[in-house]
């Protein structure tokens, strides 16, 4: 682990916001961990410590000009505003319409040929960053990279465009019907901002 990494960590644990127990993500798997990010965010000394340091990590990644920063709602939103303050760009974010699909809502737009970044706090099968990546390039921007606080996929997590996470983490998930936790009779808690 590096040390921007443990560092990273260290502020979750200090802010009592790497949790354990037995959670359903919003991916719908179970898992014995849980990094909850407003808890960390909720400190905007935090949010924007860790908005400069995935900003720098975004840029080396993709140098460039980036026109725009995109999150999905509702989790990416804080850090997505932070990254945008220091990349100097201007700061949009998705919303799920009625049917579940990613859209822009609030009179929110972009422009063919803008350059995006797309940033998330975690990431765990990558499925929301994706579908900002996929809306965004259906709409002829281009997206020189996504970036999250938090990678729980272990690097594996494909999100359409290139990707860096301050701190990348190995946790275990499992689908409900073969979770452990679920077979001991443990309960289980749904801590995210979407149902699963």
């Amino acid at each position: 682990m590096t040390p921007q990494a443990a560092a990273v960590l260290d502020v979750f644990r200090s802010t009592g916001a790497y949790l354990q127990g037995h959670f359903r993500l919003t991916s719908g798997l179970h898992s014995p961990e849980y990094l909850q990010c407003a808890l960390v965010l909720q400190y905007p000394e935090h949010a924007e410590t860790l908005g400069r340091s995935l900003a720098d990590a975004l840029r080396g990644l993709a140098p460039g000009k980036v026109d725009v920063v995109a999150s999905p709602a509702l989790g990416g939103v804080i850090i997505g505003h932070e990254v945008a303050r220091a990349l100097r760009a201007r700061f949009i974010f998705t919303e799920r319409d009625t049917l579940g699909k990613m859209t822009l809502r609030r009179g929110f737009m972009v422009t063919p040929g803008e350059h995006a970044m797309v940033v998330e706090d975690v990431v765990t099968t990558g499925g929301s960053t994706r579908e900002v990546v996929g809306l965004l390039q259906s709409q002829g921007v281009v997206v020189g990279a996504a970036g999250s606080i938090i990678d729980r996929s272990g690097g594996s997590a494909d999100v359409g465009a290139p990707r860096v996470a301050l701190a990348t983490l190995r946790v275990e998930s499992w689908p409900a019907e073969v979770c452990p936790l679920c077979a001991q009779g443990r309960p289980v808690v749904k801590p995210g901002s979407r149902p699963a």
